[in-house]
Parts: structure tokens; C-alpha cells; sequence
């Protein structure tokens, strides 16, 4: 007996028992869990025995009007309560894609949210029975095992893979609303944006991202020791265009990611002799295993045809030795 135990408790515990075991831990209370669970009282203390064997440990202090959990139990209730949602999370995507068309892309969230998303309403348009899911995120994943089937991200010609497609490059010069413009002073050379409040990121002194900042921009104007009227300073690219799309100050924005905002002129481009390039471009990567299906097809071929309408916005034409075919 003792040895059929050990081996119990070295194996890897049955899962089947972890619904019962959060129930009880969840009310604290037996009746409660089975009713619940629309199981008997009796059934659902079989289980959390079964359990303890399994664990080796008491998981509950039964008193006679309350449960209260162990030390054990509250640790594998902390790992319990992270893990099943994720599991009914995954279980409910793979029941709503089972027999549909889906498409799974990740990118950067500032990219997904003012390029991307403003433009899939033309897609679903168009493929009305092709499922999209985005998940915005600034972690690299590998295509090659990850769930996913496109990536766009941002990044030197020397880090990307063989077949990614570059869609447009990557920029800041300084924009404004037009009527924030007519209000305010003339801005006729650099020098002049410091009468206006500068639109600053929150990540502006982060390495990978100083040459982003107004900082960097004024250096390169022979402007480092000045400073402007105010700063305001907020965390997302997308909160920044937002101020500037009010009125609130000058943002040094990325052209292809504000493209819409200057074709409807709601955006514009102020001092473009000052605009500051980047060794980066915005790169669509198609992962090994998807690219032979046609849904997947049909979005990286749409993706592409929405950068050209986005490199004619901002006045950027293609560059053959920076562009890789997808076939």
C-alpha cells in the first residue's frame, strides 16, 4: 500500500478533479460546489479526497459549519485559477473556429490599432466568411511554431527572415492640427516649435526608442539646450496622436501609422525638411505552415495592397533592394 501511494504521488495529478477542488475553494462550502456543478454532495467530496491522495496533502480543513483551505490548498488554487480559464479560453476558440476560415495576426499594439483595425472593416467587406484575430503584443514570436499565422512588425532589413515582404518605412516629422496651427505663431523653421507644447512619449528615454523623441529631434536642429513652452507627455503613440488631433500641441508622429489622419486632413506635416528617418521598416511575415492557405493568402495580399495605398499618402515610393517576394 505504501509503495502504491508513493507512485501515486509521483506521477502527474488527473485533471478531471481540479473543477470541483476551485468550486469548493471558490464558495468554501460543499453543498454550494455540487449544486454548481449540478453533482451530489457526496460526489464532490469523492472527488477532493481523490485529489488529496493524489497530491499527497489535506487541501481543506473540514469543521462542522465551514471549509477553510490548507496552505497546500491555497497554492494549488493560485495555479488552478490561472490555468482553467486559459483552458476554457483556448477550448472556446478552437469550438468557434472548428469548420471556419480564421486568420491569426500579431503585431505591435500602436500598429494594430491605428493602421490595422481602422482598415479591416474593408476586408471583412470583401471576405465576409474569413474569421480575423489579433493579438497585439510587442513580444516576437516564432512563425515557426507559434499560433499564429502573419506578424507585422518593425525592424532593420538585417533582422528580418527570408520571404518577409517590407511595407513601408519607418519616420518621425513633427505634425499638428490645422487649427491649432491658425491659432498659434508661425512656424516657419525649427526653432519656432518651441512656442508650442511638445507632445513627448512616456518611453522616449528607453534605447530603443530615443530616436523617437523630441529630444533627438531638437539635437538634430542644434536645438539640445532649449526648451519649449510645455511638455506633455503620455505612454502610447496613440494617446499622442489623439492630443494632436485636438489641438494640444506638436507630435513628432510616424507617417504610415497617421496616413488616414493626412489624407483627410486632420494631420499636418510641418518642417518635412526635418523629418528623421529610420534604419527600421514595417515588415508582413507569413509563418511556414500557413502560407499555402488561401484565407491567409487573401489577408497578407490585401495588408500589401493597403501599404501601397499608404506609402502614396506619405509620399514614399517602393525600394527594390529592401523588397522580398512572398511567393
Amino acid at each position: 500500500m505504501l509503495h502504491s501511494q508513493t507512485h501515486l504521488r509521483t506521477r502527474p495529478i488527473q485533471a478531471g478533479h481540479l473543477r470541483a477542488f476551485e468550486a469548493v475553494a471558490r464558495h468554501l462550502n460543499f453543498r454550494l460546489a455540487a449544486e454548481e456543478m449540478a453533482l451530489t454532495q457526496s460526489a464532490v467530496s469523492r472527488q477532493i479526497q481523490a485529489l488529496e491522495d493524489e497530491v499527497g496533502a489535506p487541501l481543506f480543513l473540514r469543521h462542522t459549519r465551514a471549509v477553510e483551505l490548507t496552505a497546500a490548498g491555497a497554492l494549488l488554487l493560485q495555479a488552478v485559477t490561472q490555468a482553467l480559464p486559459r483552458i476554457d479560453t483556448a477550448v472556446r476558440q478552437i469550438r468557434q473556429s472548428a469548420g471556419r476560415r480564421h486568420v491569426t495576426v500579431t503585431t505591435f499594439a500602436s500598429f494594430a490599432s491605428m493602421w490595422l483595425i481602422p482598415r479591416l472593416e474593408a476586408f471583412q467587406r470583401e471576405f465576409p466568411d474569413i474569421d480575423i484575430r489579433i493579438e497585439a503584443s510587442d513580444t516576437m514570436l516564432d512563425l515557426e511554431v507559434a499560433d499564429v499565422d502573419l506578424a507585422v512588425r518593425y525592424a532593420p532589413v538585417a533582422r528580418v527572415p527570408t520571404g518577409a515582404r517590407r511595407l513601408f518605412g519607418e519616420s518621425v516629422t513633427v505634425m499638428a492640427s490645422p487649427w491649432l496651427l491658425k491659432a498659434g505663431p508661425a512656424l516657419r523653421r525649427p526653432a519656432d516649435v518651441l512656442q508650442y507644447t511638445l507632445i513627448e512619449s512616456g518611453d522616449a528615454y528607453a534605447p530603443h526608442l530615443a530616436w523617437l523623441s523630441w529630444h533627438r529631434w531638437l539635437e538634430a536642429n542644434d536645438l539640445a539646450k532649449q526648451q519649449p513652452k510645455r511638455w506633455l507627455t503620455l505612454n502610447y503613440a496613440y494617446q499622442m496622436v489623439q492630443a494632436a488631433l485636438t489641438g494640444q500641441g506638436l507630435v513628432l508622429a510616424r507617417p504610415p501609422l497617421v496616413a488616414d489622419a493626412l489624407a483627410r486632413g486632420e494631420l499636418v506635416e510641418l518642417l518635412p525638411q526635418t523629418r528623421l528617418h529610420s534604419p527600421l521598416a514595417y515588415w508582413l511575415m507569413l509563418a511556414p505552415r500557413s502560407a499555402a492557405r488561401p484565407e491567409v493568402k487573401a489577408f497578407a495580399d490585401w495588408v500589401l495592397a493597403q501599404a501601397v495605398a499608404t506609402r502614396q499618402v506619405i509620399g514614399e515610393g517602393d525600394d527594390p533592394d529592401l523588397v522580398n517576394d512572398l511567393d
